[in-house]
């Protein structure tokens, strides 16, 4: 296995930092890349995170993830990239220098901004040497989600890799011009994108979920050995979703949480001005899960506020997420 130019040996497990670009502090951005080449052979999957640098819970994983036990018997390669966007995690925000998405910047340029650069950089080194990968997230600021897959449920060999990560909720997601699921499904690689918490927050339950779900995916695609039969994790696929806007400006009082099974028409919040004298309440148009929540009570008509799912079941949705509450919880 070739990486930023080190070869990493049967057996033998490396750190990389591969050179992005160039500062104009006279500081050279770099990407670190952990790599785990297993003695007999196998696929590669890569895992990374904070492709958006505020988004942690994945870099957590990912740090949990290479202190287990179990993964001195890997078969194949495990390529890690736990802060994919460093310029984004050094300065707490989504974005690189020049304002740009990487997330929609792929497949990128190596004599583009420092966006393009550094998704060709990914492409090149980490995407192109992979059989499958999986990309983790957490909401944006302010905005937490609970953990879900997003893949495309259409192709089989994704959806029976999603469906073993083991959450309760999947999202057949379309994917988005220049996105790295974009990308990776024109070159017929299967690639699931874990959203769980918020962003600039450690989120227990997601990080937990995430920690779990990976090792699931190992061995479904034969990299670990496996564990003596278990109960599957019980999912279900969203039929589709839609963010719940703020009928009126104001203060926002929540009175449904991340996660809750709701009725249509049930009132989630009220937004209500300063005073109190004007009060709106904010219906569900549908019934089904809350799959993600705004935490800012503070909001302009338009906002959106809840990330509803909705469900061929929504009962069996609700069993579904209880189950694997349940399991996260007992750890």
């Amino acid at each position: 296995m070739l990486i930023g130019g080190v070869t990493i040996k049967p057996g033998e497990r490396a750190t990389i930092e591969i050179p992005v670009a160039d500062l104009y502090t006279h500081t050279s951005l770099t990407m670190p890349v952990h790599v785990l080449h297993g003695r007999h052979p196998g696929p590669t999957l890569f895992v990374s995170a904070a492709v958006h640098g505020d988004e942690l819970n994945g870099v957590e994983i990912i740090r949990r993830l290479l202190k287990l036990r179990v993964l001195r018997a890997l078969r194949g390669t495990l390529i890690t990239v736990p802060i994919v966007n460093v310029f984004g995690f050094l300065n707490r925000t989504r974005y690189l220098p020049d304002r740009r998405d990487l997330n929609r910047a792929f497949p990128g340029s190596e004599r583009g901004s420092v966006t393009a650069r550094l998704a060709n950089l990914f492409a090149a080194e980490i995407v192109a040497k992979s059989d499958c990968g999986i990309d983790l997230h957490t909401g944006a600021v302010h905005r937490a989600n609970l953990p879900q897959i997003r893949a495309d449920l259409g192709d089989e060999r994704t959806r029976r890799l999603a469906e073993a990560f083991g959450v309760p909720v999947l999202i057949n997601a379309t994917v988005r011009d220049g996105s790295l699921r974009e990308f990776t499904a024109e070159r017929g690689i299967p690639m699931l994108l874990y959203e769980g918490g918020e962003a600039l927050r450690f989120d227990e339950d997601s990080i937990r979920a995430g920690l779990r779900g990976i090792p699931r995916v190992m061995r479904e695609l034969g990299m670990l050995p496996q564990r003596r039969p278990r109960a599957a994790v019980p999912t279900v696929v969203a039929r589709s979703s839609a963010w719940v806007r703020a009928p009126a400006s104001g203060i926002v009082r929540s009175l449904a949480p991340l996660g809750a099974h709701v009725k249509k028409a049930q009132v989630l919040g009220i937004v209500s001005d300063p005073f109190g004298v004007s009060e709106t309440p904010i219906s569900a148009p549908f019934a089904g899960i809350i799959i993600g929540v705004s935490n800012l009570p503070l909001s302009h008509e338009g906002d959106a506020l809840f990330h509803l799912a909705r469900f061929e079941s929504v009962r069996d949705a609700a069993r579904s997420l209880a189950s694997f509450q349940s399991g996260i919880q007992e750890g």
